[in-house]
């Protein structure tokens, strides 16, 4: 940062700022003294006295005159802040040297006003929903671009399987499915044993002990195994795949690829997406299980159910159906949040906030997704293993 010292004796290192009101013939003027620079201006104990004299000066108006002569130091920072205090524009009376002058003209051509406050009205709400459904719209365009070359590229694998990318896949598969195993499991069985716990507490006023099982298997099978696996996955695969693809945008690999005539949708998009439709299913059964695990010793210690009469009651409590509607669920779940993940990491443009952003929106949105799709499931299939 450019300094000008228009002393030429030696200043102390710690000299603060200050303004001083004088009185002249003239009238007032707002003596300053002192190391007007960034280091000087930060710390609280200088910054806040500064704040307030300018404050008082600029109440005097534009009788009060400026004189800078006796400054030690001024660099760009104090520069810029009196420019901001005089209201962007010189004062009437101004007292300064020439590297002053030509610091604060420097100042004042490089400054920039702040806009003015838009008012929101009827035209500007109408706008702002204008551009959300055109943001929707393209988010729609590159969803079925997307789904589209992922049916050409499933297509272009049954053809010829021996040159699939199954290393990839098998890699994916390992990522997504075994190392998620302890985490899904450890949640699976904590809402399975809360559900145990507050359920025996209604069932017990009504003695029907026995109908926990019924509840805890449809809930946990048909409905909260699924979207709870889906859910984890989708904050911790979905958002891994969306940082993935965003830093291979970011480090200028996917134009490589693009360069070598490498398909980004056949190496990076399929695989992935295989891998998660893949692993779903199992991850589901693997935290309906736990869940089922945690429900029945809960169900032990709170209702004195034993895990043997549970083992026993939850075949005839829940009908097969409700598994394999579980399992085409989790599925499609896996598809999407696959999908939905490489959509936005292929969005990401080459720099960290976009990033960020974009790995925010995709786990957000795969949430949003699971929910409305486990929400459709449930009112296209209401007559199937009820």
């Amino acid at each position: 940062m450019c300094e000008i010292c228009v002393s030429p004796v030696a200043i102390p290192m710690d000299s603060p700022p200050q303004i001083t009101l004088e009185t002249t013939p003239e009238g007032a003027c707002a003596v300053l003294r002192g190391r007007w620079t960034a280091a000087h201006l930060a710390p609280p104990g200088h910054w806040v006295p500064v704040q307030s004299a300018l404050t008082r000066t600029q109440a005097l108006g534009g009788a009060c005159a400026w004189d800078l002569r006796a400054l030690h130091r001024l660099d760009h920072t104090g520069a810029q802040l009196l420019w901001n205090s005089w209201g962007r524009h010189w004062p009437e009376h101004l007292h300064l040297l020439d590297g002053q002058r030509a610091m604060l003209e420097r100042v004042a051509r490089f400054s920039v006003a702040p806009p003015p406050a838009q008012r929101s009205s009827a035209w500007g709400l109408f706008l702002q929903l204008g551009a959300w459904v055109f943001s929707v719209a393209d988010h729609g365009a590159g969803a079925l671009r997307l789904l589209g070359q992922l049916a050409l590229d499933l297509g272009r694998l049954l053809r010829h399987p021996l040159k699939g990318p199954w290393r990839d896949i098998s890699g994916h598969l390992y990522r997504i499915g075994a190392t998620a195993m302890p985490i899904t499991a450890l949640v699976g069985f904590l809402i399975g044993v809360v559900l145990a716990y507050l359920m025996s507490q209604q069932l017990r006023q009504f003695g029907a002990d026995a109908f926990i099982v019924n509840i805890l298997g449809v809930s946990l099978i048909r409905e909260l195994g699924p979207v709870l696996a889906a859910i984890l996955i989708a904050g911790r695969s979905g958002s891994a795949i969306t940082a993935q693809i965003g830093v291979m945008r970011v480090t200028e690999e996917l134009d490589a690829m693009r360069v070598m005539g490498i398909a980004k949708g056949y190496r990076l998009v399929m695989p992935r997406a295989i891998a998660m439709a893949v692993a779903m299913p199992l991850l589901t059964v693997w935290t309906t299980l736990a869940a089922l695990l945690g429900g029945m010793l809960a169900s032990d210690l709170a209702m004195g159910l034993t895990p043997a009469y549970f083992l026993t009651a939850l075949p005839k409590a829940v009908q097969l159906s409700n598994l394999w509607l579980a399992l085409s669920k989790s599925v499609v779940f896996g598809g999407l949040i696959a999908l939905i993940g490489c959509h936005y990491g292929l969005r990401v443009l080459p720099n960290t906030q976009s990033l960020g952003q974009g790995t925010t929106a995709s786990v957000v949105t795969s949430i949003t997704v699971v929910i409305l799709v486990d929400a459709l499931f449930a009112v296209l299939f209401k007559g199937i293993g009820v």
